[in-house]
């Protein structure tokens, strides 16, 4: 990834060993596409690389113990199968000392069941969290890497809200899938362990003349096979709308974060109608799509307790032709019932757990895409990536395009040496800052041969500077960390740039991107410049907020603080052209695109 493999690039992140897999390594080749449906292919992309971590010991430690305390939850409930045959039958034959002593098993039981499903619940939530801490980590890691995230957002796609897919979807598609997983086995092994006493205890039914053995059995798997099948058919469509819902809340909630992030400029255009008439839109595929979920759940709702009410008294009307006939005694007929009530909820499970699959799937699919997109985004990154960086700037036959493909802009074997500070101007719109882009590593859309990028640490600074949240201390340090230098060298930095005021607000903590003004926050650009001392600062209009005698300030501090420095500016007023060595221009073209050539430096002065 660009930036990653420089030594000394300020922006490097250093990768932790204990999260060596990439979120991008876990899906296919394939890249996103309209339509997408689930498959087990993507699951297991998502879910295994954990189970191959460096925590697996842990993770998988932690997961048999909870299969082996459900087993035991399970074995658990056999046995209250029989022990309510012998009660029942005592209370029948009303023999209080049996009564007595059951009532001592019982308590056992109990006792056993809450601890097993105390601590089964408690270790789950501890693999919950082990689990969701390291994906969550492996997806912020590569999102955040190589400016992965800036190049998704210069697309519009499948990749939306990656905010919400990581803090959101991430925990869902971690408990879901444990809850499902631990669900379907208990399901499982309660069908296995209570068949073969439903067997036993159903007995044969005879209907025409043919003698059915454990009828009851097969009564309960028709019953729930044709129960499983009707709700898939009547729940399939809540898939699809859940996956919308999400993403229809998620549009809703960064339209709201917006408004408050850029509420002073909001209030000084008077725009608050626009902005109501906008959350009002987003809000209004929220309520459609609600709606349609309220419907097709109603349906749904309307269907399971249908089935779930019958299932409560059907076990007796199935079992009752025996207990009439004097075959099986009460405690027969309650053993009996309740092993067909374990069958059937275990080979209902799909029914309950339907709204939670369609939930699952959907966050499933989110995820999948998301990682499509940052792998689409790496494969374009790495497609113009050069390892063969330069003591100097070589742009050779440097073609940058739009992300649709529209050729922006042609370079011509220009080269920029080390100390030799160049300007770049031309009208806006021409590809300045965009090639500026490029040259900080964060613009995949470029083709070409013979360029190179600089080698050694760089610092941009951008038009609007971008201010953490945290203490002025951190702010002012970014991207480096604040413990790098001493509160001498800050308050030097802050009283260079003319923002001495603020020394005694270093250690506290702000908004400060809404607490400073845009001239104030490029000022704090250029203490960062100071602090970091990079072999190449790039400036993107990053004194245009200032007035043009605190501008020139500005860069004969950076030309006299940083001897070392070599600067990369866009700018539009011709006062800073005496502090660069060349001007480059770019000039427009018969085809709309422009062409990079030199610039008069006098002929900018004069003007």
């Amino acid at each position: 990834m660009f930036g990653g493999a420089e030594r000394g690039t300020i922006a490097l992140t250093e990768r932790s060993e204990a999260f060596p897999t990439h979120a991008l390594d876990l899906m296919p080749a394939s890249l996103p596409h309209a339509g997408y449906k689930f498959s087990t292919r993507d699951f297991i992309a998502l879910a295994r690389p954990y189970w191959v971590s460096d925590d697996k010991a842990r993770g998988w430690l932690l997961l048999l113990s909870i299969l082996a305390m459900n087993l035991a939850i399970v074995w658990v409930n056999v046995r209250l199968n029989y022990w309510n045959n012998d009660f029942f039958n005592a209370l029948q034959a009303k023999d209080y000392k049996a009564f007595k002593h059951l009532l001592l098993v019982f308590t056992g039981y109990a006792f056993g069941y809450i601890v097993l499903a105390v601590y089964s619940q408690y270790l789950l939530q501890m693999l919950q969290i082990r689990w969701r801490r390291w994906v969550t980590e492996v997806f912020m890691r590569d999102w955040l890497g190589g400016g992965t995230h800036y190049r998704i957002a210069l697309l519009r796609g499948s990749a939306d809200n990656p905010d919400q897919r990581i803090a959101d979807d991430v925990r869902g598609f971690v408990n879901g899938t444990l809850n499902l997983f631990f669900g379907f086995v208990s399901s499982l092994v309660t069908l296995l362990s209570f068949l073969s006493v439903l067997w036993v205890l159903s007995g044969a039914f005879t209907l025409g003349g043919w003698s059915i053995p454990g009828y009851m059995v097969w009564v309960a798997l028709v019953y729930a096979g044709a129960g499983s099948y009707f709700a898939h058919k009547v729940g399939k469509p809540l898939i699809r709308l859940n996956f919308d819902q999400q993403r229809f809340e998620a549009d809703f909630r960064f339209g709201l974060a917006r408004t408050r992030e850029h509420n002073e400029g909001i209030a000084l255009y008077r725009g608050e109608p626009r902005e109501l008439e906008a959350h009002g839109r987003r809000f209004a595929n929220v309520w459609s799509n609600w709606w349609s979920i309220m419907k097709r759940q109603k349906l749904f709702t309307w269907y399971s307790s249908f089935y779930g009410q019958l299932a409560i008294i059907f076990p007796f009307l199935v079992a009752a032709p025996r207990y009439f006939a004097g075959q099986i005694k009460l405690g027969g007929l309650t053993q009996t019932t309740g092993a067909f009530g374990q069958v059937q909820g275990a080979l209902s499970w799909f029914i309950n757990a339907y709204g939670d699959i369609v939930d699952w799937r959907a966050t499933v699919e989110r995820l999948h895409t998301f990682v499509q997109s940052m792998q689409q985004q790496r494969a374009g990154t790495e497609a113009v990536a050069h390892d063969d960086a330069a003591d100097a700037i070589d742009l050779g036959e440097l073609r940058l395009t739009t992300p649709d493909g529209r050729e922006l802009l042609q370079c011509a074997g220009q080269r920029i040496e080390r100390g030799q500070h160049t300007l770049l101007v031309g009208a806006s719109g021409m590809g300045k800052s965009t090639l500026l882009r490029w040259l900080a590593g964060i613009w995949p859309y470029a083709s070409g041969s013979g360029w190179r990028r600089p080698r050694g640490s760089t610092l941009f600074l951008p038009q609007k500077p971008y201010l953490p949240l945290g203490t002025l201390r951190e702010v002012l340090c970014y991207p480096l960390a604040a413990d790098r230098f001493d509160d001498a060298r800050l308050r030097d930095a802050l009283t260079q740039v003319q923002l001495g005021a603020l020394v005694a607000a270093l250690d506290e903590t702000d908004n400060w991107m809404q607490r400073l003004s845009p001239g104030e926050q490029q000022r704090l650009g250029f203490a960062r410049a100071l602090l970091a001392a990079p072999d190449w600062l790039f400036l993107d209009e990053a004194s245009s907020a200032l007035d043009a005698s605190l501008e020139a300030q500005l860069y004969e501090l950076l030309l006299h603080a940083l001897p070392a420095t070599t600067l990369v500016s866009v700018a539009h007023r011709a006062g800073v052209v005496r502090f660069h060595r060349r001007v480059l221009a770019l000039r427009a073209q018969g085809d709309g695109a422009a062409s990079l050539g030199e610039g008069d430096a006098q002929a900018l002065q004069a003007a």
